[in-house]
């Protein structure tokens, strides 16, 4: 039998999103079902922006914020919401001990050094003597530092004094993943009580547009919800920053703790990404939890983001073998890569904890009205080029 006081309990939440901060406004905009991309801000691209933050709540020095770069902000902001939702902001004693779990990817470019170096670049006598200068000269050292990965969990810790040991993942969708697997596997096991895990991503870049781009990832000139996009669709890169405070539940019951809800099962792959791999993938994985699941009780969260095949193979699984009310949840909040699987974990354990489940965002048929009452939450993550996993959410009981 399991040790029911090492189960992982969520007692914090702290997400940032186009829909807003915190998870009441999350929730509040995802029960109006109205999605808020930008369409010309990026255009042909289309993206979901940060919502306005006043981020002097969150990182009172001034200092901290100007050596930071956005994806940092939006991180540290969120993990200092997801601190005081549990109720251990400022309380030093349990911040010494608090492990972190940062999922991150790069840093930021300077696009304006960046565009100078290559247009001079083809118009300079000596052009690999003209690239050497110019790195030297017009590069900030602080802009090297800045794209650490590691330095937002750095941070964090600076500025929210969370000063327990610190893991640091990289590798887009996966590396989210994984972040809140290990998390969760350190309570579970004993060698973590009280865990601070998530990530952050800033959207509104136009290097990672052009990235993306290259791989023919991007959604293009016309918004349209996830599961509408077709075989030609994409994903509308979002900024959002989605941390947890996971705890056993013996510490959160000794301090008395509110549980927002408990990750049962949490499972990851790593498919080969040819055709058909991608369900076969999940049908494993669900397989894992299929015998933990109540039948008319539960739904599924999706972190599809649009991106082909991927999508449309999550999409025939889901359809075909859930059984159960789908949503997903990029037509709201966009596609955040790292902090993806963590903002739909803490979405998850707000459709739990309110029992019940937010509108249908499309018009496809996937997505179906529901009034049935919610205990569990299965939620997928697929990532747009590699990873696969599926978490449940349930009901802290």
């Amino acid at each position: 039998m399991a040790d029911t006081q090492r189960e992982a309990l969520i007692t914090g939440i702290g997400i940032v999103s186009c829909l807003g901060e915190g998870a009441d406004a999350h929730w509040q905009a995802l029960s109006a079902a109205q999605p808020r991309a930008d369409t010309t801000a990026f255009a042909p691209y289309i993206v979901h922006p940060m919502a306005p933050l006043d981020y002097d709540k969150q990182i009172p020095k001034k200092g901290d914020q100007r050596q930071m770069e956005p994806w940092q902000r939006i991180g540290t902001y969120a993990a200092g919401l997801a601190l005081e939702s549990a109720g251990v902001k400022g309380n030093a004693e349990l911040l010494a001990k608090m492990d972190m779990i940062v999922a991150a990817g790069g840093g930021e470019r300077d696009l304006a050094v960046d565009s100078a170096i290559l247009s001079g670049r083809g118009k300079a006598p000596s052009p690999d003597a003209f690239l050497n200068e110019r790195m030297m000269n017009d590069l900030r050292p602080t802009l090297f530092l800045a794209q650490l990965s590691n330095l937002l969990a750095g941070n964090i810790s600076i500025v929210h004094n969370v000063t327990g040991s610190s893991r640091t993942f990289m590798g887009e969708e996966s590396s989210g993943i994984d972040a809140v697997r290990i998390a969760v596997s350190r309570i579970n096991a004993g060698q973590s009580d009280l865990v601070l895990v998530g990530g952050a991503h800033n959207g509104e870049r136009w290097d990672l547009l052009m990235l993306y781009e290259f791989g023919h990832h991007n959604l293009k000139d016309k918004f349209a919800p996830v599961w509408e996009r077709g075989p030609n669709g994409g994903f509308a890169l979002g900024s959002m920053g989605a941390f947890l405070v996971l705890e056993s539940r013996a510490h959160a019951e000794a301090r008395g703790a509110k549980a927002l809800a408990k990750i049962s099962s949490i499972a990851s792959d790593r498919s080969k990404r040819q055709p058909g791999t991608v369900t076969a993938a999940l049908k494993k994985l669900w397989d894992g939890v299929a015998q933990r699941l109540k039948p008319g009780q539960f739904a599924v969260v999706s972190g599809a983001s649009g991106a082909e095949p991927a999508t449309s193979e999550e999409r025939t699984f889901l359809t075909g073998q859930a059984k159960a009310p789908i949503r997903a949840t990029g037509t709201y909040i966009g596609h955040g890569m790292e902090p993806q699987f963590p903002m739909n974990i803490a979405l998850a354990a707000a459709v739990v904890s309110r029992g019940k489940l937010f509108p249908p965002g499309d018009k496809s048929g996937v997505e179906s009205p529901t009034e049935a009452a919610v205990t569990q939450v299965v939620v997928t993550g697929v990532g747009h080029w590699r990873g696969e996993s599926l978490a449940l959410v349930e009901n802290a009981g």
